[in-house]
């Protein structure tokens, strides 16, 4: 599978497009005004105690309170609190954790005012963005990623990612880490880590080792609340998380921003920085790449499959639902219940890819046709289950109901991505009325004799939609084009153009020159 990655830079952030095999997969959006990322690390201090949630309310420095439950404090809250005050007290063991001892794992049944208290401060990092009116998720439990490697401080624990399937390569890979694990930390080795050397991973080990110890000098000089760590931009984020060896190509339209992605690809990836290109043509990079043709066609509420299948996709604050719909799909095979099935499977590969595309998180109902045999609901289920593979967010997918009805959970970090497709009509301005005919040739009538008195234009065109043109042309001898050539002494000549619309017209001098009025 060939997979490309087309970043462009605008003035209000930065958009990238993710492409397998040509076609839109994932759409991300880097606004520069967005305070929050997933990732960042704040040194915060309490707002408010929710006894009756056993929650509190952090605050972090933004508009809206960060939101976090007693068991998003963490299994090593309480090793957490130890390394923070020591790091505010300028230890110097608190930048590397060699020789600190770790603090008792913190209880999963307990009550959140007794761990902590108003305006007590504290080490929090963003799980979730703020979405519709909520503020960003928070939890206690800090990680830094990496390309190969997670650094979890205040634990010796290390993890293999359970899609790599080997048995051999995990545990070469746990040998590996548990070699160059320093003390006070544990390591999650991610799926891109399959294969790689010693070398490599403890260059990327470095790499995270470094944004600690930076983290470290700044709790020594600021207060609460403040970011202590911000997580990589979106651009380099998504190359830590998806740059693979099947990648054929980066295309970057900017050349402060090429110069970037190429040296963070050089320095997580050697000898692959060459697959990083500057797009230089004067057509916009996502209308070169076909992206924006992909964008109009698949948002919106309507989403229309090539084999005339299509889908019905709602929005609510609770849930997103998905209606199939067969549309004037040819009915083949051995009736209706294998045309069902079809349908089915072709809808539940789009469905899989406008989850990742759009990135629809938290509770999605779809709704296929019907089917009545159970072998067929069957291999509904393994299309989807296979589908999904590829979406990197945690999920879940429950088999057909007896409804016909299909949920998925599906991680939520984020807003869901919603582009409006539509635009505002030229004509009516989005009001839905236009003005009346009569309006309309009266405001040519007043250029007419503004272009005759004040231009001293003797001889024009007059471009106009078909049905004015009828209007001023009706009756020729008694016509409005007629009793304006004779009232404003000029010779007039009125043409159609189906390209105008209803309300719009042109002026042209003799030369053919167009005059802006």
């Amino acid at each position: 599978m060939e997979k490309e990655l087309i970043i462009s830079s605008t003035p209000e952030g930065v958009k990238i497009a993710l492409t397998e095999d040509k076609r839109l997969v994932e759409l991300h959006s880097e606004v520069k005004s967005s305070p929050y990322m997933v990732g960042d690390i704040y040194f915060g201090k309490v707002k408010k105690i929710m006894s009756g949630l056993n929650a509190a309310f952090i605050d972090v420095g933004g508009d809206k309170e960060g939101f976090m439950h007693y068991l998003d404090l963490g299994p090593d809250y309480l090793s957490s609190d130890k390394y923070l005050r020591l790091a505010m007290g300028g230890n110097a063991s608190a930048a590397t954790l060699n020789g600190f001892e770790t603090e008792p794992v913190l209880p999963k049944v307990g009550n959140f005012d007794n761990v902590l208290k108003v305006g007590q401060p504290l080490l929090v990092q963003v799980t979730k963005e703020p979405i519709s009116t909520k503020g960003p998720k928070l939890t206690g439990d800090l990680s830094l990623a990496g390309h190969y490697l997670v650094l979890t401080p205040f634990n010796d624990r290390i993890s293999i990612s359970q899609k790599i399937k080997g048995s051999e390569e995990r545990g070469r890979l746990r040998r590996l880490v548990q070699s160059i694990r320093p003390d006070g930390f544990g390591l999650i080795v991610r799926t891109v880590a399959e294969g790689r050397s010693v070398a490599e991973l403890d260059t990327d080990l470095h790499q995270l080792l470094d944004r600690w110890q930076k983290m470290t000098l700044q709790l020594r000089r600021v207060s609460a609340p403040c970011k202590v760590h911000a997580e990589l931009d979106t651009t380099t984020a998504l190359l830590r998380d998806v740059l693979t060896d099947d990648f054929s190509a980066v295309y970057v339209d900017n050349a402060a921003l090429f110069d970037e992605v190429k040296a963070y690809v050089a320095s997580i990836a050697p000898g692959k920085d060459d697959i990083v290109k500057h797009y230089k043509l004067e057509t916009p990079i996502f209308e070169q790449f076909g992206v924006q043709r992909d964008i109009r066609r698949s948002f919106g509420r309507i989403v229309t499959i090539r084999s005339g299948v299509y889908l019905y996709v709602e929005h609510t604050e609770a849930m997103h639902v998905i209606d199939v719909n067969s549309g004037n799909h040819i009915k083949a095979g051995e009736g209706q219940e294998d045309t069902a099935l079809q349908v089915n499977i072709e809808s539940a590969k789009e469905i899989a890819r406008q989850l990742r595309l759009r990135d629809m998180g938290g509770i999605v109902i779809i709704d296929f046709i019907d089917m009545n045999k159970a072998e067929n609901r069957k291999a509904l289920f393994d299309v989807m289950t296979e589908e999904m593979r590829r979406d990197k967010a945690r999920h879940t997918i429950l088999p057909l109901s007896k409804f016909g009805l299909m949920q998925i959970t599906r991680q939520r970090v984020r807003p869901a991505m919603v582009i409006d497709v539509q635009e505002k009509c030229p004509l009516c301005d989005g009001t839905g009325k236009i003005k009346q005919s009569m309006v309309v040739v009266d405001e040519i009538e007043s250029n007419l004799k503004y272009l005759q008195n004040s231009q001293n234009e003797r001889r024009l065109t007059l471009v106009t939609h078909p049905y004015i043109y009828a209007y001023l042309t009706k009756g020729w001898l008694k016509s409005i084009k007629r009793k304006w050539s004779r009232a404003y002494r000029l010779k007039l000549d009125v043409k159609q153009s189906e390209s105008l619309g209803l309300l719009e017209y042109k002026f042209y001098h003799s030369n053919g020159d167009e005059i802006e009025l």
